[in-house]
């Protein structure tokens, strides 16, 4: 009888001794990784920053089943449980590095989205990169838990890999679109914001999505286009453009002299000289037209805006309008010139 209380009696010490141990090193364990996040998130540096949220990401279940299987290094276990716990410190420490490695993953592609390559964001990079990877270091956590306890994973890689080509052929249409926004997320044809003109389409690019991308046209319509379809298109990305080369054409009439002819073309060049993101090119007497004198006129805008060019357009057609009144230069109009012969209007005119 005695025998078998000090047995239950040992039992209980070496119970209460692996809870003691578990408290204290779970307590001990979060008052380090919290004191070291704190002093991470309080510097100034952007790595230390990071350093903070990825030590943020520490389970707490984990550091509990890690504090628990060091308490239970304190007493004498049987040879099944030495086996189970040496397993144990293998699957804890592959989770809690997988969620140390998500955290990475999600902070970078998170950065890459935020911060500004070339001047414009990347949404839709940083999606499908951060999707890859995690699935990646999940994927390989998965598979190395498994081989540790002594699962053979050849078969299950060859059935995952078989699996995954009919899962391709399957879904191809929205593999071919997923990889063409891979494709304008590493290229950067367009951007968030950029206007685009394509086919008979014109209009803002609102979004890019792992599958389409969404524009809004002119006359205020929603233009749904398929990645894919998009990157098949000749586009003009006009947000892009530095500069516009500007050419427009006017004609004056036949009845103009040289000397006056040559004096439009000097006209034209002042006009175009004083307007502030206009560089004036040249302005030609150009040819000779059925009933006009043609001139062509070349200026470089010095802004993309669309409607900033639109405006010194105008001035310039005011200003040419009063410039050809004040030489006397009329603008040219169609004309039909009717030449009759002189006996057929004495045919006419004889009486019947």
């Amino acid at each position: 009888m005695k025998l078998y209380s000090s047995l239950d009696m040992a039992f209980v010490s070496q119970v209460l001794l692996v809870i003691a141990a578990t408290v204290i090193g779970f307590g001990l364990l979060r008052f380090l990784i919290g004191s070291l996040r704190k002093r991470l998130a309080d510097g100034t540096s952007r790595w230390a920053r990071y350093a903070s949220a990825i030590a943020h990401r520490t389970s707490n279940l984990l550091l509990f089943v890690f504090s628990l299987m060091l308490a239970l290094k304190l007493v004498e276990l049987p040879a099944s449980w030495e086996a189970a716990l040496a397993h144990g410190w293998f699957v804890v420490l592959a989770l809690q590095v997988a969620l140390w490695l998500d955290a990475c993953v999600r902070l970078w592609t998170r950065g890459m989205a935020a911060s500004r390559f070339g001047g414009v964001q990347n949404p839709v990079m940083a999606t499908i990169i951060s999707v890859v990877i995690l699935i990646v270091v999940w994927a390989v956590m998965l598979l190395s838990i498994l081989a540790n306890l002594g699962v053979d994973i050849t078969a299950l890689i060859a059935s995952l890999g078989v699996g995954g080509i009919a899962v391709a052929l399957a879904v191809q249409t929205i593999l071919s679109d997923v990889f063409a926004s891979l494709s304008i997320g590493f290229d950067k044809p367009f951007e968030i914001g950029d206007f685009v003109v394509f086919g008979n389409v014109a209009g803002t690019i609102e979004h890019i999505g792992l599958k389409t991308t969404r524009i809004r046209s002119l006359s205020g319509e929603q233009i749904v286009c398929s990645n894919t379809e998009l990157l098949k298109q000749t586009l003009h990305n006009y947000k892009r453009m530095n500069t516009r080369r500007i050419v427009f054409q006017f004609g004056i009439s036949y009845r103009t002299p040289a000397d006056k002819a040559k004096a439009v073309a000097d006209l034209v060049r002042d006009i175009i000289g004083k307007q502030g993101d206009a560089k004036f090119d040249r302005a030609h007497f150009f040819a000779f037209e059925e009933s006009r004198l043609l001139f062509e006129v070349v200026y470089i805008m010095q802004t993309s805006d669309y409607n900033r060019y639109m405006d010194v357009q105008q001035a310039i057609n005011l200003e040419l309008l009063a410039g050809l009144q004040a030489l006397d230069v009329e603008f040219a109009f169609p004309v039909r010139e009717l030449r009759v012969a002189e006996d057929t209007l004495e045919a006419f005119a004889k009486p019947s």
